[in-house]
């Protein structure tokens, strides 16, 4: 069976200074689009049956430059909902909330439109998006997902069996390649924020 592979988008300005991103519409930098364009020579290494991507712009663009143009949208794939905590670095949240987690302790609540998600409710969309990884995985084709960081840690805590909390263990960083497979018939981890070198950081 194929690999899944996931891609987190390159750099945005509110990446660069630690703000929370959920619904908030941002562009690549120059240097983020940087990131994208080199995992080209990795994301040309695997055969892809099947790509998804997020519906937000940084994503898509993201998706565009590594050369997945026909990636289908999927509306699961956008990043944590943090209701309040939007735009919003985790030193700013401690100083009101000494010890802040975002994986144990959730967020605030934000607008009516924008009210937030527990891990529990992340892992809920994550495990929507895998039902649809195991539908598209056929044969030597692997999926790939071009979306967020802190989604994608929740989808790999889920794909491993683990409970969404568990996503605090994968740290990943923004224009990076990880690749998720089975041995065994089990799933494991394959590759994690893989760049090729040379590539921006």
């Amino acid at each position: 069976m194929g690999d899944l592979l996931l891609v987190r988008h390159g750099e945005t300005e509110w990446s660069r200074s630690g703000r929370h991103t959920g619904w908030t519409d941002l562009p690549l930098t120059e240097h983020g689009r940087q990131q994208a364009r080199g995992l080209v020579p990795l994301i040309r290494s695997h055969r892809i049956g099947t790509a998804f991507v997020s519906p937000l712009l940084r994503a898509r663009e993201t998706a565009e430059l590594i050369g997945a143009r026909d990636a289908r949208v999927d509306a699961d794939l956008r990043e944590w909902d943090y209701g309040g905590y939007e735009g919003v670095t985790t030193a700013e949240i401690q100083r009101t909330r000494p010890g802040w987690f975002l994986f144990r302790d959730g967020v605030a609540p934000g607008p009516p439109e924008h009210p937030g998600e527990t891990p529990e409710q992340v892992g809920e969309r994550a495990d929507r998006v895998l039902a649809e990884v195991d539908a598209a995985l056929t044969g030597a084709e692997g999926v790939l997902l071009v979306a967020h960081g802190h989604f994608l840690r929740v989808l790999t805590a889920r794909r491993l069996g683990l409970h969404p909390s568990h996503g605090a263990l994968f740290q990943l960083a923004t224009g990076t390649l990880c690749m998720l497979s089975t041995e065994h018939e089990r799933p494991v981890i394959a590759g994690w924020n893989l760049r090729p070198p040379g590539s921006p950081e």
